[in-house]
């Protein structure tokens, strides 16, 4: 289970670096159109942050159950660590299902294309820095 932890550890670090690394060259090579606001490479870096996301909630409620914290004791500085990356990563997670499903279902929410552009520049911003803190989590067998 260690060396399992530590690849997917290794894969969120890899993610959160893609997403980063393209939200920040992406305006220099790609021009947004109305038509055609975002570059067709983020279609398979949907698909890399889908994964990234279910699989960091899935270890991250794994170090939030086994650091447990329900006895009334202090907290730590692991406990609130894990719970932080485990909320930040569901927060995340929310806005960026919402934000495919209605990238992938016109109509989904009525709301406008500016917003659904607005909420992607917060996921695009925040996603790399928790997958980068988790993988890095999981990487010291912390997760």
């Amino acid at each position: 289970m260690e060396s399992f932890k530590r690849i997917v550890g290794v894969y969120l670090i890899l993610v959160a670096a893609v997403v980063a690394i393209h939200t920040v060259v992406e305006p220099l090579y790609y021009t947004s159109t109305e038509a055609s606001p975002y570059s067709p490479h983020w279609s398979k870096i949907n698909a890399l942050m889908v994964l990234a996301i279910v699989l960091g909630l899935v270890f991250g409620c794994m170090r939030k159950r086994s650091i447990g914290g329900d006895d009334g004791s202090a907290v730590t500085r692991e406990y609130l660590e894990a719970h932080v990356l485990f909320y930040g990563l569901l927060f995340v997670g929310i806005l960026f299902f919402w934000n495919f499903f209605n990238l992938h279902s016109p109509g989904f929410t009525a709301i406008a294309p500016e917003t659904v552009s607005a909420v992607w520049i917060v996921i695009d911003a925040a996603l790399p820095l928790i997958l980068g803190a988790m993988g890095a989590s999981l990487l010291r067998s912390r997760g």
